[in-house]
């Protein structure tokens, strides 16, 4: 599900204009963050429950390169939510075209304030659940 657009800017690019390989990851960071918001939470929210999601697996695959100030559209799908992982899936697109420009994953685990592995809350598992039915219904 698309859930945000960003443009590249000029400091997200090479000499030759093409957006860095790690500005992936922090489209794909805002891209979660605003799934997550979409269902009326938010990271913020998550963490004062106790609750943080240290990405600890990632996966991209670069399939054209976004070129600087395109603006790109940030689509994510929730994969899985288990009681103690969570997995979202990618796809960064350009705007007009809708052409894949890059795709990834990012497995998170679920983690205290303390760096302990912990349990997702029953109405954080819920929420989550939500939204991963959300994205299936979705075209």
């Amino acid at each position: 599900m698309v859930v945000s657009t960003a443009r590249a800017l000029y400091a997200d690019t090479d000499q030759m204009g093409i957006v860095n390989h790690a500005v992936a990851l922090r489209w794909f960071e805002q891209a979660r963050a605003e799934w997550l918001r979409r269902l009326g939470h938010s990271y913020l929210q998550m963490e004062s429950e106790g609750m943080l999601l240290p990405v600890y697996e990632l996966q991209v695959r670069y399939h054209k390169p976004a070129r600087y100030d395109e603006v790109v559209l940030l689509d994510a799908v929730l994969q899985k939510a288990g009681p103690v992982r969570v997995i979202f899936d990618y796809k960064i697109l350009h705007s007009e075209t809708k052409e894949l420009l890059i795709s990834g994953s990012t497995l998170h685990a679920v983690v205290g304030r303390n760096g302990r592995p912990r349990r997702l809350t029953e109405p954080m598992m819920a929420l989550l659940t939500r939204g991963q039915q959300s994205d299936a219904e979705s075209p």
